[in-house]
């Protein structure tokens, strides 16, 4: 999924992983967690075939031992996220762009011995696993089990950073940290929309996402961008993006030594924090909320 980061900790996983004489092939349960099953375990020749080729094959997105074939245009990539790169890009004609949809992919080709063959985790032909973790949902491979990944069945896609860190709020319609659970805003859809400031759609980014105190959520380098430009509200409802209590007291003090002209004009402000209405003086420079005391208002 102040701004709390959904930063994934890509600490070593266990999920999916087999260990010797005892590698293990997936299979989707109904609940989209994993089931094992022992593959002549006790041979060391199985697991040598096995890890043959492991982590030497991929894209810069995923390492698998595996090509999926594009449903949408019948054309053969690594990985759904080369496919869209390719198809959306500015040299494709406007009209012919478009992204893979990842649950429709039927066929995948081994990377070792060629084979094109419907979606399986062990290669029908060499015997190959084509990727240690495995969701036959979303057609996802990936060697780095070190990601953590997991099946949402709510938000209907794989995410990193293990199942046990993470959980889904079925009203925001996404994972957020555990950490977030009994203290984030819930805002419906909230990753279902574009970031407000580089408009690349949050839900299934590749990138990291805040989630704001307000609910609302971002790209953590986006909101990085802001702070280095002394942005510090939100972009889409306008309340502030952390605790702004210590810049309101400097403030505070340097509202104090200047002085104003227009001691007699009275104004009426929202406050952007906590929606309050006050009447308050007249200041060039800015007008405090009477009810939470921030500077983050605006005159109505």
């Amino acid at each position: 999924m102040g701004a709390l980061d959904l930063h994934l900790d890509f600490a070593s996983a266990q999920h999916g992983q087999a260990k010797l004489k005892e590698y293990a092939k997936s299979s989707l349960l109904s609940d989209g967690n994993y089931n094992t099953d022992k593959i002549n375990g006790s041979n060391p020749d199985d697991y040598e075939k096995f890890e043959k080729g492991i982590m030497h094959y991929g894209c810069p997105h995923y390492r698998r031992r595996c090509r999926i074939r594009a449903p949408c245009c019948n054309e053969i990539f690594d990985c759904r996220h080369c496919h869209n790169e390719t198809k959306n890009s500015i040299k494709i004609d406007k009209m012919k762009r478009h992204e893979l949809p990842r649950h429709e992919v039927q066929q995948v080709v081994c990377s070792l011995c060629g084979t094109e063959q419907e979606v399986r985790q062990v290669c029908i032909n060499c015997g190959v696993c084509m990727g240690k973790y495995f969701c036959g949902l979303c057609k996802l491979f990936d060697d780095d089990v070190s990601k953590q990944q997991y099946h949402c069945n709510g938000c209907g896609i794989c995410r990193i950073g293990g199942r046990e860190n993470f959980f889904h709020c079925s009203k925001c319609g996404c994972c957020y940290s555990i950490a977030l659970k009994n203290s984030h805003a819930c805002v419906e859809g909230a990753m279902h929309h574009d970031c407000p400031i580089c408009f690349e759609y949050l839900f299934d980014s590749t990138n990291d996402v805040s989630v704001l105190p307000c609910g609302h959520t971002i790209h953590v380098k986006c909101l990085k961008e802001m702070e280095e430009h002394c942005q510090f509200a939100c972009p889409l409802c306008s309340k502030s993006v952390c605790d702004m209590s210590k810049a309101w007291e400097r403030l505070d003090m340097e509202l104090a030594t200047l002085s104003d002209s227009c001691d007699h004009k009275m104004v009426r402000i929202l406050c952007n924090d906590c929606g309050a209405i006050s009447d308050v003086q007249f200041h060039l420079i800015a007008h405090k909320c009477q009810n939470c005391k921030s500077y983050n208002t605006r005159q109505i």
